[in-house]
């Protein structure tokens, strides 16, 4: 079992900056995908992007990319989302997820494990 919990959230105004932490427990994440969704009220949940635990190889959705960046930090088995330029429409609860299949996938059925959410509002 993994277990997963974000932080990080808050209240910014637009062009700001925030960062998100998901500390994972319970086993190694050697080989693991570790990702980063997000969900509105209505909607289905959103990938935003994802890294290899092994290697850090990093894949971003469109609406991010050069916005957004991943980052692990494996003595600390956290990953980070370090999010700059921040939209009105990235307002959301961003969850954290990991994967023990090594392919990176943008759906949330490729993920087994899920952490609780962590609200960010973004305001005019």
């Amino acid at each position: 079992q993994v277990q997963l919990v974000e932080s990080g959230g808050g209240l910014v105004q637009a062009g700001a900056s925030l960062r998100l932490s998901c500390a994972a427990s319970g086993r190694t994440l050697t080989g693991y995908v570790m990702g980063w969704f997000r969900q509105t009220a209505g909607k289905s949940r959103e990938f935003v992007a994802a890294i290899r635990w092994s290697g850090g190889s990093t894949h971003y959705a469109d609406s991010v990319r050069g916005r957004f960046t991943i980052s692990s930090d494996n003595a600390e088995n956290t990953v980070y989302l370090q999010m700059s330029s921040l939209k009105n429409e990235d307002t959301a609860v961003y969850y954290c997820a990991a994967a023990s299949s090594r392919a990176i996938f943008t759906t949330r059925q490729g993920y087994d494990y899920w952490g609780q959410g962590t609200q960010v509002t973004v305001s005019s």
